[in-house]
């Protein structure tokens, strides 16, 4: 009797039904991270270079963490022969979960970090709230990640592109 036939076929790290590997979550998240770490990094040197309040900074730095970790998508998959629109798509359906949840978390420990949201720019606080924010919300969004690739969803939808 042939038990390959009964075994899910693996494409991309991930077998067809719904069994997505660790790497695979690792690296759509670590590519969510970079986007998300950039935009977020950047929001954050302008509001406070500018001496805008938290709120503001905090806006501004979630907006340009989801408009960056959406283009890093976006490149990739107009790379893959996508029309604009279908990558627009694509990048929606793939990343806005875990920038969502990676935001949500990272955001979180900034801000209940005592000091951090007052820290200025040379300030060891401000860096060590922010990457620290980084770790934490990675570790918890690695799993979102795989169980959303396990079912098809988040960053399957982009190595159906590749």
């Amino acid at each position: 009797m042939d038990h390959t036939a009964h075994e899910p076929e693996k494409q991309h790290g991930m077998r067809r039904h719904g069994i997505a590997s660790w790497g695979t979550a690792v690296k759509a998240t670590l590519h969510c991270l970079t986007g998300c770490a950039i935009g977020e990094i950047l929001g954050m040197v302008i509001g406070t270079a500018a001496g805008w309040g938290n709120v503001p900074t905090m806006v501004v730095a979630i907006a340009l963490a989801f408009l960056f970790g959406y283009s890093f998508t976006l490149y990739a998959v107009l790379r893959a022969g996508l029309d604009l629109k279908a990558a627009i798509r694509v990048a929606l359906a793939a990343d806005t979960v875990s920038i969502a949840v990676m935001e949500l978390v990272d955001n979180l420990i900034i801000a209940l970090t005592p000091g951090a949201m007052d820290a200025e720019l040379s300030e060891g606080l401000f860096w060590y709230a922010l990457l620290g924010g980084f770790a934490v919300a990675f570790l918890i969004t690695t799993p979102v990640n795989k169980w959303m690739i396990g079912r098809g969803k988040g960053h399957a939808v982009v190595h159906a592109h590749h």
